[in-house]
């Protein structure tokens, strides 16, 4: 297997994670608040982490100045800011909205990846792909013709979950710059290491150290195995594929949504399921240039 297919591969097991992810969180909002479940979240996502590093990285913790620099900016961008808003806005809109929103990465990946990655030259199949999995999320959120007719901007929650979507691209642009060669349970640990001690902290002062439910701790697991995939995936594939091909989540949340929720999938959602896997061909495509 090439080693881009296991970078596609991997990047798509990291989508179908991060579809169970807002499904659990939802399900913890029950009888805990989303500051608490970022932070029970953030330290399971940490063990998890740390047990893959010491396996697959020798028990080796070890990074350099730069790559600390690096990993401090991606704690605080893409888990305690990015991260809280995503949690944040689940409070308010549907799962499948806020799944699509915050994996529409592609767009602001290739304008950042125009200034700071210019080795990611995007061939035509990369747009293709791109486009056709872009159209396939806005068909899978907006499920009928009249509201994809009425062209609803949606609500301030909405852009609570693209500021998210804006700071997790910046993270993935420099973890994809800085860190490819970085072991990825070594990656997650450090980010989420970060998070957590910031999160300890606040839990610790209001005195509400407790997990309040299974479904917060079930939400740090799959989002740990997230984290790991995504990272296996960015070392072998371009930043922009890896956001596009996130764009699968929308797919499995909707899945999850009909089985775990009770929510109806309609017919535009499963045309925006067949342009999905339409766009994971494309992006799958061999090329020359490339491994």
């Amino acid at each position: 297997m090439s080693v881009k297919k296991i970078g596609v591969l991997a990047t798509l097991g990291a989508s179908i994670a991060w579809a169970f992810e807002p499904i659990f969180a939802k399900l913890s909002y029950v009888n805990a608040d989303f500051l608490k479940t970022s932070a029970i979240r953030a330290i399971f996502v940490t063990l998890i982490a740390l047990i893959y590093a010491l396996i697959t990285n020798k028990g080796s913790l070890k990074v350099n100045k730069k790559q600390l620099s690096i990993l401090v900016y991606i704690a605080f961008a893409g888990t305690l800011f990015a991260d809280l808003m995503y949690l944040f806005a689940l409070t308010k809109i549907p799962v499948v909205n806020a799944v699509l929103i915050g994996h529409m990465q592609p767009i602001f990946i290739v304008l950042i990846g125009f200034f700071f990655l210019k080795e990611d030259k995007l061939t035509k199949f990369d747009y293709a792909g791109i486009a056709f999995m872009i159209s396939a999320g806005i068909l899978v959120t907006t499920k009928t013709l009249k509201n994809l007719s009425t062209l609803r901007l949606g609500t301030i929650y909405d852009l609570f979950a693209l500021s998210a979507t804006i700071a997790w691209a910046t993270a993935g642009v420099a973890a994809r710059k800085y860190l490819t060669k970085m072991n990825a349970g070594v990656v997650t640990f450090y980010r989420f290491l970060i998070a957590s001690i910031v999160f300890l902290t606040y839990l610790i002062s209001t005195s509400s150290v407790v997990i309040s439910n299974i479904y917060q701790i079930l939400t740090g697991i799959v989002v740990g195995a997230g984290y790991i995939l995504y990272y296996e995936g960015l070392k072998r594939i371009k930043a922009a594929q890896s956001s596009a091909l996130e764009l699968a989540a929308p797919f499995f949340a909707a899945l999850l949504g009909f089985f775990v929720l009770g929510e109806l999938i309609t017919v535009m959602q499963i045309l925006g399921i067949f342009l999905l896997f339409v766009g994971v061909f494309f992006l799958s495509a061999r090329e020359k240039t490339y491994p």
